[in-house]
């Protein structure tokens, strides 16, 4: 089933120095841009990271050191890939937990003003794992009847990442869904990105870290530490020193700039 777009949609997918948003940079970028008409654009970077890329990430993704050294670093090449997003939906596997949030981090770094906030997400290893339960390989044999060769070569997971998405929506085309507590709904997996991105979602995260989260009020609140369940703004009232503690300790960049425009929505209060 192909999809269904108001705007058009890039899958994507990094291969990084590590797991680690905070601190790990990208070493590979693979993304598909699938446009309103349906006509599709590629785009495949090799980024040099700044840094050593350790050895037990260089044997799951083949890149080592020698093969980034002479390439673009990520603020090289960070205006040519916000502008090849810009006003695109975003797409990929674990994207909403991991690439998307150390994404969002690169562009910090880089100085590049993007909000990855505004976009819509699809996270299809949410969607395949709230309906069946496994890994990307899995999912591609599951959905696609096929083996998923070369994985963890970023370009191969990407385009497997898109032929799985439009798999699931032939396959759960008028599939209600039961969730944890047994309720059932109405078909979440319609040819509409606006529900699939609200299905792939299994947080009401403010920021990518999930440190700060909306309550059912919709109230911005920690969700970490001594602080967990206490709206941001109690707490920056009642404990003065905590903003800036959160500033100069190891938090992702995404989170502190939350942090701040909280910070500065009460001092304009």
């Amino acid at each position: 089933m192909l999809l269904q777009l108001k705007n058009p949609i890039v899958f994507l997918d990094l291969e990084t120095t590590g797991i680690n948003v905070a601190t790990d940079r990208i070493v590979e970028i693979a993304l598909i841009k699938v446009n309103i008409d349906g006509s599709e654009e590629e785009k495949l970077m090799r980024i040099n990271p700044e840094m050593h890329i350790p050895e037990e990430s260089s044997e799951i993704h083949g890149i080592y050191d020698e093969d980034v050294k002479t390439e673009p670093t990520f603020k090289e090449v960070a205006k040519t890939l916000a502008k090849f997003i810009e006003g695109c939906d975003l797409g990929g596997f674990n994207s909403n937990r991991f690439d998307i949030p150390l994404l969002a981090e690169e562009f910090l770094r880089a100085n590049v003003d993007i909000d990855l906030k505004k976009h819509k997400f699809i996270d299809v290893q949410a969607i395949f794992h709230k309906m069946e339960k496994r890994t990307l390989s899995a999912a591609y044999k599951f959905y696609c009847k096929k083996e998923l060769i070369n994985a963890h070569s970023a370009m191969a997971d990407t385009k497997a990442t898109y032929e799985v998405l439009k798999a699931q929506l032939d396959m759960y085309d008028g599939v209600e869904y039961e969730d944890n507590r047994g309720n059932k709904t109405e078909p979440p997996i319609v040819n509409d990105i606006d529900k699939l991105s609200e299905f792939s979602s299994f947080t009401r995260n403010v920021d990518f870290a999930g440190r700060i989260v909306y309550d059912e009020n919709g109230i911005e609140t920690f969700n970490f530490g001594k602080n967990k369940g206490i709206p941001v703004e109690q707490v920056f009232r009642e404990q003065p020193g905590y903003y800036g503690w959160m500033m100069n300790s190891d938090f992702p960049l995404y989170t502190k700039k939350v942090l701040t425009q909280i910070k500065l929505r009460i001092m304009s209060k």
